[in-house]
């Protein structure tokens, strides 16, 4: 049984904690400030941290304490953002190659929550 609340909060936190995570990686390749200062983008990663254990937290009580359907979605939901901050900030493309790895991504997503 799936807690629709604590599962949609997971989400959100999985969702921030992997846009915050890719400025805090990639922003070094675009940006002299995050360039010049990788000491302070290592503490970032505290806060990066604490929004990933909550996102865990709520997958696992989202999922009916369960912790494989909640890694899956983290995960698809990391390579999702990915290709989206990718694409739109730093203007890679995505290739077919990409494209289909994203359609899986989305595809482990949607068995995860409709597959019962």
């Amino acid at each position: 049984m799936v807690n629709l609340k604590a599962f949609l909060i997971g989400i959100c936190l999985f969702l921030l904690g992997h846009v915050l995570a890719w400025f805090q990686l990639n922003s070094q390749f675009f940006n002299e400030w995050f360039k010049n200062n990788s000491l302070i983008l290592v503490l970032f990663g505290i806060p990066i941290s604490y929004t990933y254990l909550y996102a865990t937290k709520y997958a696992y009580i989202g999922f009916g304490e369960l912790v494989w359907p909640g890694r899956f979605v983290g995960f698809a939901i990391g390579m999702i953002v990915f290709g989206i901050c990718t694409a739109t900030i730093l203007g890679e493309g995505i290739t077919i190659k990409t494209g289909i790895s994203l359609t899986l991504a989305l595809a482990l997503v949607c068995v995860q929550i409709f597959w019962k």
